[in-house]
């Protein structure tokens, strides 16, 4: 298959697609995840002491070196040194621990200190809080243990149940609380800040509309010419055959010319049918998704195999998107990839419709065109993701993830 686009990076695609929100966090969080996530937030607390260790002896040692200032450039790197390498161990804990994936970029040194000085102060807290849950378990201990001597009165037991239960709940709120915090802070240290991440998103959104501008005028210019290579020569060729057909001298020549302008005249209206199917299939909106893709696949000269899975009705952007997306990877198909079979699945991850197209092909997309550019700026319209896998010697895989909700 060939690839028509010089924007769409070539990238390989896992083997299966976990369901995700479209902030890239999994719809579900299992048992053994949480598990994963509570060692990482208790493990935050030694760390966050090795934090405030270095504050407390480091500090006072390069305090007048900082206040002077011949020495304060020289004092402030080795206190930032010494930062970045506990910087980095909590890294490597949110890397581990909660899967985050921080960008590989130089921080300066004023950000890497306050945020290893706010770490260092949220660990103690974690720290605290989770030693007061410890506690609490051993007063549920004895609780239990004063219960099964019967030392303990049912009134007593009463309000010592409420009150724990009470504690307990503020306890966990507390910890998920200082989770979210340390996220937050290594979002903001590590991360894009928000004034660059609404600077990206307006980048983005210009560079979409300028793409589907695009898109919608060489869509133009193919209907011009399909029109006017396909549909118009064929009318001229119709209106000679009958101007022939009316000249014709004997009746045998003007029925053989009518005959001729009769097919002319259906092979006319199955191309204009073509054209008007490629600009906007009804049956989109008639009958469905589905019902539209069988008429791609009633069309393709290649054999297509259907994997269609929607418990839901999509929106009709959505639809039209991944309407085009199949379509147009098909007939690219078609023409480049020698393929003997194509296999399309269409799948929704919850708010995500995942559309995946798959041909045993060549492989090897080249950007030589204007075909795949239109895929990648209508997805980009919808604010969803275009990926195109096409090694050499193939399969050729294009996978579009589409907002559906």
């Amino acid at each position: 298959m060939q690839s028509d686009s010089a924007d769409i990076t070539t990238q390989p695609l896992p083997a299966a697609l976990e369901p995700m929100h479209p902030g890239g966090e999994p719809l579900s969080k299992p048992f053994p995840a949480l598990l994963l996530r509570a060692a990482g937030l208790v493990l935050g607390c030694p760390t966050a002491l090795l934090g405030l260790l270095y504050f407390a002896v480091v500090g006072p040692l390069l305090g007048p070196l900082l206040l002077w200032p011949r020495t304060r450039r020289h004092a402030l790197v080795v206190l930032t040194t010494g930062a970045r390498r506990l910087t980095a161990l909590e890294r490597r804990r949110r890397s581990f621990f909660f899967g985050d994936r921080l960008p590989d970029r130089p921080v300066p040194d004023q950000r890497i200190l306050r945020y290893l000085a706010t770490r260092t102060y949220a660990g103690l807290i974690t720290g605290i809080v989770v030693g007061l849950l410890a506690f609490g378990v051993v007063l549920a201990g004895l609780l239990v243990a004063g219960l099964a001597r019967g030392t303990l009165g049912w009134g007593e037991l009463i309000t010592q149940v409420l009150l724990g239960g009470v504690l307990l709940f503020l306890d966990v709120q507390g910890l998920f609380s200082l989770e979210a915090l340390d996220a937050w802070l290594a979002r903001e240290c590590f991360g894009p800040s928000e004034r660059e991440l609404m600077q990206q998103r307006i980048e983005e959104l210009a560079t979409s509309r300028a793409a589907v501008l695009q898109a919608v005028d060489t869509e133009r210019r193919r209907i011009e010419r399909d029109l006017h290579d396909g549909v118009q020569q064929r009318l001229v060729a119709l209106a000679m055959l009958l101007g022939r057909a009316r000249r014709g001298r004997t009746p045998e020549q003007a029925g053989s010319l009518l005959e001729q302008a009769h097919k002319e005249s259906q092979d006319v209206l199955t191309e204009l049918r073509e054209v008007a199917w490629r600009v906007y299939p009804t049956a989109l909106d008639n009958l469905g998704l589905q019902e539209a893709l069988a008429g791609v696949s009633e069309r393709c000269s290649i054999p297509i195999r259907m994997d269609f899975a929607l418990a839901e009705t999509l929106p009709a952007s959505t639809a039209t998107a991944a309407y085009f997306v199949v379509s147009e990877s098909v007939t690219n198909a078609a023409k480049h990839s020698a393929a003997t079979e194509i296999l399309v699945s269409i799948r929704t991850y919850g708010p995500v419709l995942v559309v995946r197209i798959e041909d045993n092909g060549v492989g090897g997309a080249v950007a030589a065109g204007s075909g795949l550019t239109g895929l990648h700026s209508r997805v980009g319209a919808l604010d969803g993701r275009l990926h195109i896998h096409s090694p050499s010697g193939g399969p050729t895989t294009i996978t579009a993830e589409l907002p559906c909700a």
